[in-house]
């Protein structure tokens, strides 16, 4: 399965959310991306899974879920092909 995105280090810092993306170390304000995570203890934050897809990261003790094309302000735009039967 080829990865969407490669998710490296993932940990939280001072109400932020530091996330190694697709080799870039990136910085994300918690209160900007989830209530849930901002709220949550150190356990629920630190018990994440990350998508076998490098699409996103989901948290099971708050069941929240976040993409990282989201993270990035990356927008897909739906295509209008038909399918012709």
């Amino acid at each position: 399965m080829k990865r969407y995105h490669d998710i490296g280090v993932i940990k939280f810092h001072e109400g932020l959310l530091e996330a190694t993306i697709d080799g870039v170390a990136k910085r994300f304000e918690l209160k900007n991306i989830s209530p849930l995570l901002e709220k949550a203890s150190e356990l629920e934050r630190n018990t994440f899974e990350i998508s076998p897809s490098g699409y996103g990261i989901h948290w099971p003790l708050l069941d929240e879920d976040i993409s990282i094309d989201g993270l990035l302000g990356i927008v897909n735009a739906p295509t209008n092909k038909r399918k012709i039967a």
